[in-house]
């Protein structure tokens, strides 16, 4: 159990530092700088494949478990697995513009600044609400049974941030510190 609740607080806490490199990249495409399109396509491409396939699954088999042990938390369970949904379709548009540009189709600046705004701002309050409330109630009130379900629930997969793929990444994360 504390595996996994620290699992998620870490990949939390890296996906936050992803959000604000991507940001910082936003930032200077709305100051007329020349952003790293490529460093934009690798964060969200890796949010979209690792946390979209694997722990956001985990997350809703925790919620399903968790509304079990105390259903009053339906509305906001609810809530955060469609944010996932949110998360995935906005983190889609995004992905689709960059791959524009990067190919060298012209993308308006307003829709490429839209859709990063709407996926930054969706996914910060995201793990901020989970972090806040509901990763606390999971571990007070899930028992081993619901996390052994929980692990179990979605097949296993290696985070591809180590590999040699993402080696720019971890680059930047580590710049913040």
């Amino acid at each position: 159990m504390t595996n996994l609740l620290q699992t998620w607080h870490d990949e939390h806490a890296t996906f936050s530092r992803l959000l604000s490199v991507l940001e910082q990249q936003v930032n200077g495409f709305h100051a007329g700088e020349d952003p790293s399109y490529e460093l934009m396509l690798d964060i969200v491409e890796y949010l979209r494949h690792y946390a979209d396939q694997f722990h956001h699954p985990r997350e809703d088999a925790a919620f399903a478990r968790l509304l079990r042990r105390s259903p009053e938390l339906r509305p906001q369970i609810n809530r955060l697995v469609q944010e996932h949904r949110v998360i995935a379709t906005a983190g889609e548009d995004l992905l689709s513009r960059l791959r524009e540009i990067i190919v060298g189709a012209v993308q308006p600046k307003a829709a490429v600044e839209t859709a990063a705004a709407t996926y930054l701002i969706y996914y910060r309050h995201h793990i901020a609400t989970e972090e806040r409330d509901l990763l606390p109630r999971a571990q007070a009130l899930l028992q081993a049974d619901d996390w052994a379900a929980v692990d179990s629930a979605v097949p296993g997969g290696s985070d591809p941030l180590h590999t040699a793929r993402y080696a720019a990444l971890r680059r930047e994360i580590a710049s913040l510190g």
